[in-house]
């Protein structure tokens, strides 16, 4: 899996630089998110604007992200998704529960209003 991780001293940035986030990828996003909330990593800010598409293992992974910073801070999608992705998002309703924003620059600024 590549991705780019930008770290600050408030939040981290996640670029994810896959076209899929599948079933093959999906594991792997989990595995280092978990290890990203254990390293005291209290926002993280989730960049999809590359992926093209999203299964339901993707769709997994993004909601352990969720999960893993509901209590201690925040998780924020971020990037102008691409169609499949975010009609994908609105189906599965999670645009319903996961903080979103645009861009990184905006879900950035958001955490600045909360640190």
């Amino acid at each position: 899996m590549k991705y780019r991780l930008d770290k600050q001293e408030h939040f981290a940035v996640m670029i994810l630089d896959e076209e899929n986030l599948n079933s093959s990828i999906a594991p792997q996003l989990k595995s280092d998110l978990i290890i990203l909330n254990n390293e005291g990593i209290h926002h993280l800010v989730l960049d999809l604007s590359r992926v093209k598409f999203v299964d339901s293992s993707g769709l997994s992974a993004i909601l352990t992200g969720h999960r893993l910073w509901k209590e201690p801070g925040s998780f924020i999608v971020a990037g102008e998704l691409q169609p499949m992705v975010k009609k994908l998002i609105e189906i599965s309703r999670l645009d319903a529960i996961l903080k979103m924003a645009p861009s990184v620059e905006q879900a950035t600024t958001q955490l600045g209003a909360q640190a």
